[in-house]
């Protein structure tokens, strides 16, 4: 419970004790302790906000919102070391979290503490990043920020959120842009010039939509009857010896989940083509169709080592910028596949499932621009659904 009280008439070593004055105009002392045990004793001007500060405690206290403020005394650079350890996030997103802090958001503001830190001083930490780093890659940083303030406050270790309706800087859209999708002649370009063991990777990313870590870590296990279960991605690591997790959890996914993606005829043949030829090879207990058959060249391909073939492939084909730099990535190739299946129909819906998109807006923020146009048809139905039996326009 708070005590609400003036020194001047109760506690000797005032300067004004005794006061016998019933209106003395002495201030006014709250003293109350902290969960901690910690005494404090805030003074005030009137009896009336004493008495406000004490009601307000205790109504903080049966609500469970009373904030010990030692508990945001530590530094915002101690704060997001445990913060970080405790995410349960990939190794690369580990990677890009701990040299953002490192590089970016500790040197400025991480000699302040949790509770210390204000909207200010988040608004001028966001226009320094601006001259420093890309629009959307200030955005994307700043949701990992947002999550460590999120945090705190869950934590009781300050009230509000600095980052709260921060105004940041204006990020390009991510429509793809239709320069960076190959034509059917280019993919088959493509996978004419790469590496024969590779082929099929052309195909698996044009004809299924595979991320190249997924297409890397296909196995045997992935193919079915008419579609494929995508359950796996390999490993940044996976090509060095002590890697000890060859294959992840698919991006978004947990262990175990999987997505479905319908099997055209022609890359079931080339699944089979590529069996006959290349078998496959048993790593992590699996058939895997891409581990390397020479010595000395990795226990497996990474999107990283898998890049030398790729653009290899792309030099040798033609296909690349005026300055001689390869003219699309393998990413390029989902492309393929998203706008071909949303060109010809397929619900956007369906296209995102089979990409793996954490959610529609992605694909829609993507390829929304690429759905063929609907301006003659939505004129005629709601004409008929607005004017039904009337002539047509």
């Amino acid at each position: 419970m708070a005590t609400v009280y003036q020194r001047c008439k109760s506690d000797k070593r005032n300067v004004n004790y005794p006061c016998e004055q019933s209106r003395c105009g002495h201030a006014w002392t709250v003293r109350y302790r902290e969960p901690g045990g910690a005494e404090r004793q805030p003074s005030f001007e009137k009896k009336t906000q004493a008495e406000a500060f004490a009601a307000k405690l205790q109504h903080d206290r049966y609500e469970g919102l009373y904030l010990d403020p030692k508990r945001g005394e530590i530094t915002l650079r101690t704060y997001a070391a445990e913060w970080l350890e405790r995410q349960v996030i990939s190794d690369s997103t580990y990677r890009n979290y701990e040299s953002f802090l490192r590089i970016h958001l500790l040197p400025r503001l991480g000699g302040k503490t949790i509770a210390g830190v204000g909207r200010k001083d988040v608004e001028a930490f966001v226009a320094a990043l601006g001259k420093k780093l890309a629009a959307s890659t200030v955005c994307d940083r700043m949701k990992m920020v947002t999550s460590l303030f999120q945090t705190a406050i869950k934590e009781k270790r300050r009230a509000d959120d600095p980052t709260q309706d921060i105004k940041l800087p204006r990020s390009a859209t991510h429509a793809v842009d239709e320069d960076e999708i190959p034509t059917l002649y280019e993919v088959d370009l493509m996978a004419k010039q790469i590496s024969p063991q590779y082929r099929l990777t052309v195909y698996l990313q044009a004809g299924a939509g595979l991320r190249i870590s997924e297409t890397l870590a296909f196995t045997t296990d992935c193919v079915r009857a008419d579609f494929l279960r995508v359950r796996r991605q390999v490993s940044s690591k996976a090509h060095r010896d002590d890697c000890k997790t060859r294959f992840k959890p698919l991006k978004h996914r947990a262990e175990g989940e999987y997505r479905d993606v319908p099997l055209p005829a022609f890359l079931a043949e080339e699944i089979d083509t590529h069996l006959r030829e290349w078998e496959t090879v048993t790593t992590a207990g699996m058939e895997v169709l891409f581990a390397p058959r020479d010595r000395g060249k990795g226990v497996m391909p990474t999107a990283n080592t898998y890049a030398y073939h790729f653009r290899k492939a792309l030099k040798a084909a033609g296909l690349v910028e005026p300055d001689g730099s390869p003219k699309y990535t393998p990413h390029g190739l989902r492309h393929f596949f998203a706008s071909t299946a949303l060109a010809h129909g397929i619900p956007i819906h369906e296209v995102s499932r089979w990409l793996g998109h954490k959610s529609i807006k992605t694909t829609v923020d993507v390829y929304g621009h690429l759905i063929p146009a609907s301006w003659d048809r939505c004129r005629t139905v709601m004409q008929t659904a607005l004017r039904p039996g009337s002539p047509m326009a």
